[in-house]
C-alpha cells in the first residue's frame, strides 16, 4: 500500500459525517426493529432484551452492509484509504519486536517495513492532529536512517510490500 497525501479538511470532514450517519442509522434503526418487534411479539415477563438484541445486531449488520457497498465511492476515499492504512500499519506493529531485531542485524526488508511503519504512523498522526509523540517518532525515525546509513541501505516507503512480513 502505497503512503499518499490526504487533504486533511476533507478527510476530516468525510470521516465525521460517516460517524454520525453510522450512530445515526444504529440508534433508529436498532430503536425502530425492536419496537416493531416488541410490537408484533410481547413477552409476558417483560423482558425485550432479546429484540432490542437482534434490533442491534440487525442495525450493525445493515451498517456494514452499506458501508462495504460504498467502499469504492469518491465520497468515501480518504476514510477507506486511512482505515485500510491503519490495518498494515497494524500488521507491522505486531511484528515489531522481531523487525527490529533484524533490522540490527541489517535485514533490508525489516528496515524498509519499520520506516514504512513510520512514515505511515507521521501521516496518521498529522491527519488526527496527534502531534504530542511527533518528536519521539523523529528521535526513532533518527536511530533508523542510521541503521540504513550503517547498512549502506536507502529506505523508501514506496518500496514497501507487506508480503516482506512473512519472513518475521
Amino acid at each position: 500500500m502505497q503512503l499518499i497525501e490526504i487533504n486533511k479538511t476533507r478527510y476530516r470532514r468525510h470521516l465525521n459525517r460517516v460517524i454520525v450517519a453510522c450512530i445515526i442509522v444504529l440508534a433508529v434503526g436498532s430503536l425502530t426493529l425492536s419496537q416493531a418487534l416488541i410490537a408484533l411479539f410481547p413477552d409476558e415477563s417483560g423482558s425485550h432484551f432479546h429484540w432490542n438484541l437482534l434490533g442491534v445486531i440487525v442495525s450493525s449488520v445493515t451498517i456494514g452492509w452499506i458501508l462495504n457497498k460504498y467502499r469504492t465511492h469518491d465520497y468515501m476515499r480518504e476514510v477507506v484509504y486511512v482505515w485500510e492504512l491503519k490495518q498494515a500499519l497494524n500488521k507491522i506493529n505486531r511484528k515489531m519486536p522481531k523487525l527490529k531485531i533484524a533490522a540490527d542485524a541489517g535485514n533490508g526488508d525489516a528496515l524498509l517495513a519499520i520506516h514504512y511503519s513510520y512514515a505511515g504512523s507521521r501521516l496518521l498522526w498529522h491527519l488526527d492532529d496527534n502531534t504530542i509523540i511527533m518528536d519521539e517518532l523523529a528521535i526513532e525515525q533518527k536511530k533508523l536512517d542510521n541503521l540504513a546509513a550503517q547498512y549502506q541501505l536507502t529506505l523508501d516507503a514506496n518500496d514497501y510490500n507487506d508480503k516482506m512480513l512473512k519472513q518475521f
